[in-house]
């Protein structure tokens, strides 16, 4: 009974004296104004309604850092099975070629990257390894995407630039 009352007290003391009760007052300090959020996502896989909810992890992610009015970088690294979402290419006779689900879901799903990519500055980066094994060139791929030689690589090295990593599942 008495450790009750003492541990009262003490909470009424700290919410009368202006301590905060809550995370400390740092905790909720706006990041300097020159830090830049970096985040990478990781797309090498091919189905349609998982990429659906990182398009919507991304956009989510990218509102609150608007409304928070906080720099940032954003970047989906595509790899493998990933290259389906940026072409409009069938990729027949390929280990990616489209899907009934991913030809129901193809214009809407390219119609929220480019939302992604020209209101929220989301940039788009492939492997070219992946692109060189299925033989397509770069013009079949969506406006604004960045060729990079291995998306792993690229991946590791973002992340040793303080990217944090993100792979929806």
């Amino acid at each position: 009974m008495q450790i009750r009352y003492l541990f009262l007290a003490i909470l009424g003391v700290l919410s009368l004296g202006g301590l905060p009760l809550g995370p400390s007052a740092s905790a909720k300090a706006a990041p300097p104004q020159d830090e830049v959020r970096k985040v990478v996502y990781h797309a090498d896989f091919s189905d349609p309604r998982r990429y659906s909810a990182m398009l919507t992890s991304i956009n989510n992610m990218a509102m609150t850092y608007q409304n928070d009015l906080v720099d940032y970088d954003i970047r989906i690294v595509f790899v493998s099975h990933g290259i389906r979402f940026v072409t409009e290419d069938k990729l027949a006779n390929t280990p990616f070629a489209e899907d009934n689900e991913l030809k129901q879901r193809r214009a809407d799903l390219l119609a929220r990257m480019k939302g992604l990519r020209e209101v929220q500055g989301v940039k788009f980066e492939l492997c070219d390894i992946t692109r060189e094994a299925v033989r397509l060139p770069k013009e079949k791929f969506i406006p604004g995407l960045n060729f990079v030689r291995s998306g792993v690589v690229q991946i590791a090295e973002l992340q040793r630039q303080g990217f944090a990593y993100i792979k929806v599942e």
